[in-house]
């Protein structure tokens, strides 16, 4: 820790008319959540697939014989396809004839293919000091760590934190789970379930700064866990603190 402090004492320094009158660190706790979602696959509709939905829409058909006539596609690969189509339910058979569900007409219209596939799950990682969940790593603890106090702005609220669905696909979402490739998408279509894992105390250092050419008292806070100057928390502090920081440190030097 001693060595990291040093390090952005420095960088701080650069600017000569920058003193630091005050430093510390403190710990803001990272929670993991455990989400697990289902995830589906989009695809652009083959030429091929929207003829055998159109010919099912339009013609009453019961096997699968009858539509590789009309296309004129060998059977066994119609036989394939119509097993697709079943097992995605974009077509059901009603009295012995192939007919287009719900999801098979507004696929059809769209011109995309969605195919859902097996569930699949994701950790991630929230600050309820931001509010939000975060992009970042976990890291091996530094020397003294342990010793550090809560951030005394840090929430102390013990219950279950609870998200809308669509807070948790955003997030899955940043954290790389949707994907595009060429015409290919994979995107989140439903949130299973999640649960928190558990919290990890992240360090982060606080400066306080006194730019003597603006007379300006300001906050810098480094955080560790998202490896750069952390602009919510310097935010919160300047907004909290900053008032008091005048009499507090400058007076020291009269």
């Amino acid at each position: 820790m001693m060595e990291l402090e040093k390090r952005l004492k420095i960088e701080l320094q650069q600017n000569i008319q920058a003193k630091i009158v005050s430093s510390t660190a403190w710990t803001i706790p990272i929670h993991t959540i455990e989400v697990e979602y289902k995830p589906v696959k989009r695809i652009k509709m083959d030429v091929l697939m929207k003829m055998m939905l159109i010919t099912c829409q339009k013609a009453k058909l019961t096997s699968a014989k009858q539509i590789s006539e009309l296309l004129l596609v060998e059977q066994l690969f119609m036989e394939d396809l119509i097993n697709i189509m079943k097992r995605t339910r974009l077509i059901e058979i009603k009295d012995q004839v192939f007919t287009l569900t719900e999801k098979g007409i507004k696929q059809l219209e769209d011109g995309i293919f969605e195919e859902e596939l097996d569930a699949r799950s994701q950790n991630l990682l929230y600050s309820t000091s931001h509010c939000t969940f975060l992009q970042g790593e976990i890291k091996p603890a530094l020397d003294g760590e342990e010793m550090l106090n809560l951030y005394r702005y840090a929430s102390e609220e013990k219950g279950r934190l609870k998200w809308e669905d669509v807070v948790l696909v955003d997030a899955l979402q940043e954290n790389g789970m949707q994907t595009v490739d060429g015409d290919l998408q994979t995107v989140v279509s439903e949130i299973v379930s999640y649960s928190e894992l558990y919290v990890d105390d992240v360090p982060c250092f606080e400066f306080i700064i006194y730019n003597k050419s603006e007379d300006l008292l300001y906050a810098r806070v480094w955080n560790t866990f998202l490896d750069q100057w952390d602009e919510t928390l310097e935010n919160e502090l300047n907004e909290k603190e900053r008032v008091g920081w005048r009499e507090k440190y400058l007076n020291l030097d009269k």
